[in-house]
């Protein structure tokens, strides 16, 4: 029961049905859960076992998510409106992978002796903050989720999770499992509620020592505010997107992997992705043949019910989302945009708002919806002439968060990656690389940390420099 008592009703994008409710989680009861992490961080029942004791617990905790995988598939499907096929092959198997990857990654935090005087021992270590927290987004339910467990539990922290308001499902499942796998209650804490409420209680708490934030650029500045107005936590953020895949006039060589880098990029999750590939820029050369190739495989996506293993592409996650999103084609095709594929909205039973897989041409210069982050199934194409050119008008957006290059020219390959100001750039396909590359964004895509790899660790640690005068 919360303070207020008030709930939040979780709907399912696909039919509009109310899968549960689930409390929001008021101000108070955040500074209370707050103050109950301390006391179990102080009490030494997980920050101070050895790294190997923590390593072994998320071990547990991961072959349970994998236990009930399915469950947790179904769960994300559901409140999101992914469809059933991608989250049982790639959000679930990837969130199991994170946990897995961070358990390994416990006992390898090396500190360094600094070249101090012989008379003098320096050294650092890095050390858990205590209680840390993260706010999810809702495209990737648990697979984000599990980019925070995994390190911040690591390393030793007690972490609280709100999830988003739509999804909260599979994280609270989650919490579940982590106390079945031996995980002392206390150290996970899933938290629902909303943004304005839960949210805003967790970046100004004075007992939270960092805060991972992803969603848009304009919550991020609202958490980024109350962090500074109360306890300057560490912020790390990861905000919004608008990336380019640039196609030069070698990219047809690819051939099919081309072609299905483009349309993953594009609308995978609906195109409800901050690395979404929503702007392909391609050689003048070659503009015509691929629009007709993009399209024609954009057209051939089946769009349908997320809970049938066939669907490809399902609901947008709201009413609100999907009139923003035509609001936006409408718009363009008004001021003269052609459409290549899609453009319309498709009618599936049971309800929910879909969108077909949309390629737009000949976007008016100006046009907003060449710089607005639309996060729905929609791409614009436009031309370049010059390696010079496509740089420029990659980095003619406040994003800065992933790009992809399509060239077997490692002249292009290499100034083009090196010229995009973007903080993941793929060469030869689209990607985020795996957990052992880092992921972050420039610019208004975020800063302040990295997802993945052994870098994850500064967001939830930090370092300390011991300075022993020797004796002897």
């Amino acid at each position: 029961m919360t303070a207020d008592n008030a709930y939040l009703e979780i709907v399912n994008p696909a039919n509009s049905s109310v899968l549960a409710t689930v409390p929001i989680t008021s101000a108070e009861e955040v500074a209370e859960h707050a103050r109950d992490a301390a006391a179990v961080f102080d009490s030494g029942v997980w920050s101070g076992l050895a790294p190997r004791e923590r390593a072994a617990a998320l071990y547990a905790l991961a072959d349970l998510m994998e236990r009930d995988a399915s469950l947790l598939a179904r769960l994300d499907s559901e409140d999101a409106g992914k469809p059933i096929t991608e989250c049982l092959e790639g959000d679930i198997p990837g969130a199991i992978e994170s946990i897995r990857y961070f358990a390994e990654c416990a006992d390898k935090l090396y500190g360094a002796v600094a070249p101090a005087p012989g008379s003098v021992l320096a050294f650092t270590q890095r050390e858990p903050f205590g209680v840390v927290a993260a706010i999810l987004p809702w495209n990737y339910p648990l697979a984000m989720a599990a980019w925070k467990i995994g390190p911040a539990l690591a390393a030793g922290n007690c972490l609280i999770l709100k999830p988003a308001d739509a999804t909260p499902r599979s994280a609270l499942h989650v919490a579940s499992l982590a106390v079945e796998a031996g995980i002392p209650e206390g150290v996970l804490r899933v938290l629902p509620g909303t943004g304005p409420v839960t949210g805003a209680a967790l970046a100004s708490d004075p007992i939270i020592g960092a805060l991972s934030f992803t969603g848009s650029t304009a919550t991020g500045r609202a958490v980024l505010r109350a962090a500074a107005d109360s306890n300057l936590k560490r912020v790390s953020l990861e905000m919004g997107g608008k990336s380019p895949q640039i196609v030069f006039a070698d990219g047809l060589s690819f051939g099919d992997t081309l072609i299905d880098g483009l349309i993953t990029a594009a609308f995978m999750t609906q195109g409800q992705n901050c690395t979404a590939g929503s702007r392909v820029l391609v050689h003048e050369s070659i503009h015509d043949e691929l629009v007709a190739r993009f399209a024609q495989a954009a057209s051939a996506l089946r769009v349908g019910d997320p809970s049938d293993p066939a669907t490809q592409v399902g609901p947008i996650i709201n009413a609100g989302a999907a009139d923003r999103i035509m609001a936006a084609v409408h718009a363009a095709v008004d001021a003269g945009a052609v459409v290549a594929a899609g453009g319309a909205e498709v009618a599936v039973e049971g309800g929910g708002r879909y969108i077909a897989p949309t390629i737009l041409t000949d976007i008016a210069e100006g046009d907003p919806i060449l710089t607005i982050e639309l996060f729905g199934p929609v791409t614009i194409v436009q031309k370049f002439s010059t390696r010079e050119e496509a740089i420029e008008m990659a980095n003619a957006i406040e994003y800065g968060l992933a790009a992809s290059v399509y060239t077997k020219n490692i002249d292009d390959a290499l100034a083009t990656a090196r010229g995009v100001q973007a903080g993941v750039v793929s060469v030869g396909n689209y990607s985020e690389g795996d957990l052992t590359s880092p992921f972050g964004g420039w610019k208004q895509s975020g800063f302040g940390g990295v997802e993945k790899s052994l870098r994850a660790f500064e967001q939830w640690t930090r370092e300390k420099a011991i300075w022993i005068e020797l004796q002897g």
